[in-house]
């Protein structure tokens, strides 16, 4: 394919378990992906590190694979983007690029205690910020660098310490100028950055024991953080104009960028992302605020919720209970299911995350009687992914006063139609499910291309199909139904 000008985007997608190069036509369309894993470092304290070097590596390596893959001339490609795994937390030495340690990931929960110290700056924490202490975030686990890995502190006492999240880690190594900058929405998951002040927060820096100096500049995510050739792999330097965290970058690539729009993106856990405008706001139900992005010189903020257990509630189903063999047959057992069973499964197996908050909650079947069989239990297990996303957003409404009528939505249980049909039902909104599911490397692209003048943002979403579930049910139905599973997530929190 041969366009004769540079009107190509390059975008890199660096997620938890690996790196994909996507490349995306001047039309916006994807044309070729490839894709890299990396290793997942695990020891016997359950640690989870991955290796920096590695991902970079992978990062140069999907870059040029992508490019051959798609048969184009690099000298075509006119501005590249990143998206990245959230508060996974690297530290390096900025006088010879080599880390101190492996990135802390955000799995990990190292810095536990760190937190536990910090407890009574919970509330203050959470005002500034927008989100709950936790050692998900990178704060504590950045004094965990500071406190324990052996000549840290010494580094950033000269000035020569860098800390971030891998999309700063990446832009430092890609860029020519090795500039050392995040953008808006990876600075707003660190719990270091004050969502009121727009910028670091030197309270919270001075109780967590992070210099200032350690830590990058942070611009709007479709600023120029610098160029690039790739080492020598394209034949003239492109800019880095596009920089979104991962679900960021999938709320961007749904094209919910105005106040009141909603992703869900279903996997093992769910992401689900309200843009609520230019306006700060804090929820008092559970859940987080974070800045959607920088763009054209204006922030954006976000509601967000996360669930850890969705998909993996099926794969429980498939490897422990050995109830299915595949997921694909949860949607046609569901659907032959007795319509009238009552049966509900809380699925908390380590506690229940946003918006209920208990770390002590253990999962429950609940309605179980005489009549309930197999595929009455893969109906519940199925039905309580769609429970947990309209839990949030049932708590998204409330906290906006927005009317949610519909839910762009991405993920593999997506390809589930009984799921996504009772989503649909019982959330009351309509279900719209994209042809393209590489949404946040695809985020990424579009605000680079945009940035770069090669993409219109009018005009840019159009080319993308939709597969859409209309809500079926009425209004008795639903409110029986969920009124059902609010009693069972109540038995779960007072059992």
């Amino acid at each position: 394919m041969e366009t004769g000008k540079r009107a190509f985007i390059l975008a890199v997608d660096q997620s938890t378990q690996g790196t994909k190069g996507l490349l995306f036509d001047p039309s916006g369309k994807l044309i070729a992906r490839a894709d890299r894993p990396h290793r997942q470092i695990v020891n016997d304290l359950g640690y989870v590190e991955h290796d920096p070097k590695e991902i970079l590596a992978n990062t140069f390596a999907v870059c040029k694979d992508v490019i051959l893959k798609a048969g184009i001339p690099a000298s075509e490609i006119a501005a590249m983007g990143i998206s990245n795994q959230r508060e996974t937390s690297a530290a390096w030495n900025l006088e010879t690029g080599e880390p101190v340690m492996n990135a802390i990931v955000w799995q990990c929960a190292r810095a536990a205690s760190i937190c536990e110290r910090h407890k009574d700056e919970a509330e203050e924490i959470r005002q500034k910020t927008g989100i709950t202490l936790s050692p998900y975030f990178p704060a504590s686990k950045l004094e965990w660098i500071m406190t324990n890995v052996e000549g840290a502190k010494e580094l950033a006492d000269r000035g020569l310490l860098a800390m971030g999240t891998m999309d700063a880690w990446l832009i430092w190594n890609l860029t020519k100028e090795h500039h050392f900058r995040t953008d808006y929405s990876n600075a707003s998951r660190t719990q270091l950055f004050n969502l009121h002040t727009l910028d670091w927060d030197d309270d919270l820096l001075k109780s967590f024991g992070i210099p200032r100096s350690a830590l990058p500049d942070v611009c709007m995510s479709d600023s120029v953080f610098g160029t690039t050739d790739l080492n020598g792999l394209l034949p003239q330097s492109i800019p880095i104009c596009g920089v979104l965290g991962d679900s960021h970058g999938a709320l961007f690539g749904q094209n919910c960028r105005k106040a009141g729009e909603l992703k869900a993106t279903y996997g093992t856990g769910s992401s689900v992302m309200m843009n609520i405008g230019e306006e700060l706001k804090l929820s008092d139900s559970g859940l987080v605020t974070s800045l959607a992005w920088g763009h054209n010189g204006k922030v954006q903020y976000v509601f967000e919720g996360n669930l850890n257990y969705t998909g993996a509630v099926i794969t429980w189903l498939k490897d422990s209970m050995e109830l299915i063999g595949n997921a694909g047959e949860t949607g046609p057992m569901a659907e032959q299911a007795n319509p009238e069973d009552k049966t509900y499964f809380v699925p908390a197996f380590t506690g229940l995350g946003s918006p209920y908050w208990d770390s002590k909650a253990t999962g429950m079947f609940t309605g179980i009687t005489r009549t309930t069989g197999k595929k009455e239990i893969v109906k519940a297990c199925v039905e309580c992914i769609a429970y947990q996303i309209t839990d949030l957003i049932e708590f998204m409404r409330e906290d906006t006063g927005f009317g949610i009528d519909a839910i762009r939505v991405d993920g593999g249980p997506t390809a589930n139609r009984y799921l996504m049909q009772f989503q649909s039902d019982i959330a009351n909104a309509a279900v719209q499910i994209p042809e393209l599911q590489e949404l946040s490397g695809m985020g990424a692209a579009y605000m680079a291309g945009i940035s770069a003048g090669v993409y219109d943002p009018d005009e840019i979403y159009n080319q993308i199909g939709y597969t859409k579930y209309e809500p079926e049910a009425d209004d008795a139905f639903r409110a029986k139904k969920y009124s059902g599973w609010k009693t069972a997530v109540h038995q779960v929190l007072t059992h």
